[in-house]
């Protein structure tokens, strides 16, 4: 275990991780369920290709499996308010809807009266169905149609709001490649006021042409740079990454007074049951 701070280590770093699934991994999940401590944080994807009933029954087996479910809400993809609602109130019925992730998501137009996970804060709704903790989304290496002044601007209204209307909060950020970017943003982060606690995402180890094919999708870096910052080689795609070397430079370069409260967030592109079995091999 690497630690240039008394009491980081890369073992440390993964104590209350998260991950997360889509509503087709209910099996996975079962799977895993054993590898994975009580309470665990799951976040339950909102994927174009899923609907209401799978990510209720996703996260009805989050819960039932005795661990945290964390459904996500996309506002763009939602068509009306009696949608939001049918969801929220499907979601308390299985116990699954006091923490939820929002997120814009990824239709370039909204689908109905929600642009933004804002407009989803500020609407009243969540609360209507007994959310009380809500999860924020941040991009420590940009974001491919919005500037970061925009990022910066939507994640401080975004903090202001949860506060405001007396959610707990937290930021998930996306999937990364390299910690610089990472621990940089981190320090901006608190410069500018925002304190809640950050879930740094990570992606889970996977075949490397699945990551980069990941990284392709969403713009997180070039294919020479992961290789370099992440510890593979690019002559060997059908061989398999993890994320150990990430983890071990982020715990050498954490500091918690300069960046706050942080655990991790497993994107599991290789598998949930491969993604705690990492974990638990390296707490």
């Amino acid at each position: 275990m690497t630690t240039d701070h008394p009491g980081t280590t890369s073992g440390s770093l993964l104590n209350g991780f998260s991950l997360e699934m889509t509503g087709k991994d209910i099996p996975a999940l079962q799977a895993a369920a054993p590898s994975l401590p009580p309470g665990t944080p799951v976040n339950v994807t909102f994927l174009g290709n899923e609907d209401l009933s799978m990510r209720v029954a996703a996260a009805a087996a989050v819960k039932q499996a005795g661990l945290h479910p964390v459904p996500h809400v996309s506002a763009r993809r939602l068509a009306s308010t009696g949608e939001l609602d049918g969801f929220l109130e499907a979601l308390a019925r299985v116990g699954s809807a006091n923490h939820v992730f929002v997120v814009g998501g990824d239709p370039a137009e909204p689908m109905g009266p929600f642009p933004d996970s804002l407009s989803l804060i500020t609407s009243g709704r969540l609360e209507a169905f007994g959310v009380n903790k809500v999860s924020i989304a941040g991009y420590p290496d940009g974001h491919t149609d919005i500037g970061p002044d925009a990022l910066w601007s939507a994640l401080k209204a975004k903090s202001a709001a949860l506060r405001e209307r007396g959610f707990e909060g937290e930021i998930i950020t996306q999937f990364g490649f390299d910690t610089v970017p990472v621990l940089d943003w981190l320090t901006t982060l608190r410069e500018r006021g925002i304190t809640l606690p950050v879930r740094i995402g990570v992606p889970g180890p996977a075949g490397v042409k699945r990551l980069l094919g990941y990284a392709r999708r969403f713009g997180v870096a070039s294919s020479a740079g992961i290789a370099k910052r992440y510890g593979f080689s690019l002559g060997n795609l059908l061989g398999t990454a993890g994320p150990e070397r990430f983890v071990a430079d982020l715990a050498r370069g954490y500091d918690p007074v300069r960046h706050g409260e942080i655990k991790l967030h497993f994107y599991t592109f290789g598998g949930i049951k491969t993604t705690a079995d990492w974990v638990a091999a390296h707490r």
